[in-house]
């Protein structure tokens, strides 16, 4: 755990606070005022607010207090540290905006004429800021704590976790707001969906690597232990040298990509690393067939 700690660096964290920021600043200044909805945790905490006025920083919290000490044992702390990093920080920054708003420093953009336009600007926010959240290792919590526990417990994907919870919260939501806004909800998560790809540097959400290394069952051993997925070691000769490697073979969620990159240059900094796109994947922790 400490070695973990000393590998994360300023500016990983500062990334994952501006990616906080600005989803914190999407969900007051877009989704909250046109009563739009969301997916997981945060999708429970906007259904509290519309229904008991709970302010969203509080919600939040108190809903992923619990995850975090299911996921710190089910999960190990290292795998946990980002994910409770990311949450505390979307809840400051939560807590923030809405001060801001209260002192009427920020206006919040309210429209029944042209709700599409609302939740045009409410997906590209939201995408933006946990795109950037994904991109650098971390999680806002919720979901995603449940997602890595049951893909690892049932074999189900983390997507079809993450989706089902979504579907459920969303279709709940029929009680409390119009339907018309939850119409528009689908039009927000689907925008939201495109522009975390876009920003993680893919239309699916796995990518394939293929690294080519002199120390490949060591690499594969640390990423079968941290990332718990399926690795292939391919003999390999290099064409010029005539020397003996592996290509390690791995397909990760987008929100591991990072972390497999790190992994592979910390072992061999002379690696050579191939990202590719995954159409389609089935199989153990993916979907199945």
């Amino acid at each position: 755990m400490l070695t973990f700690l000393r590998g994360i660096k300023l500016r990983l964290l500062v990334a994952v606070s501006a990616g906080t920021a600005i989803y914190a600043f999407g969900l007051h200044y877009f989704v909250l005022p046109n009563q739009f909805m969301e997916g997981g945790v945060t999708g429970i905490s906007i259904l509290l607010n519309y229904v008991f006025g709970l302010p969203l920083f509080v919600s939040t919290l108190l809903l992923n207090i619990p995850l975090f000490i299911i996921g710190w044992r089910k999960l190990g702390g290292s795998q946990m540290f980002m994910t409770i990093y990311g949450t505390l920080s979307l809840t400051f920054f939560l807590w923030l905006i809405e001060l801001l708003m209260h002192q009427g420093i920020i206006d919040p953009f309210r429209t029944d004429r042209d709700l599409l336009l609302a939740g045009l600007y409410a997906g590209v926010t939201l995408g933006a800021g946990l795109g950037l959240v994904f991109r650098f290792g971390a999680t806002t919590g919720g979901a995603d704590i449940l997602a890595r526990i049951a893909s690892r417990g049932r074999g189900w994907s983390m997507g079809q976790v993450i989706l089902a919870m979504d579907a459920v919260i969303i279709g709940l939501s029929l009680i409390f707001i119009p339907k018309e806004r939850v119409l528009y909800t689908l039009v927000v998560v689907f925008i939201a969906a495109k522009v975390i790809d876009f920003i993680q540097e893919g239309a699916y959400a796995a990518k394939s690597f293929s690294i080519i290394t002199a120390q490949g069952h060591e690499m594969a051993a640390v990423i079968t232990k941290q990332l718990d997925r399926g690795v292939t070691i391919v003999p390999a000769i290099g064409a010029f040298s005539g020397q003996d490697k592996q290509m390690v073979y791995c397909v990760v969620g987008r929100q591991e990509i990072r972390r497999l990159k790190l992994i592979a240059q910390s072992i061999d900094p002379k690696a050579f690393i191939v990202v590719g796109e995954v159409h389609d994947v089935i199989g153990e922790g993916f979907k199945e067939s």
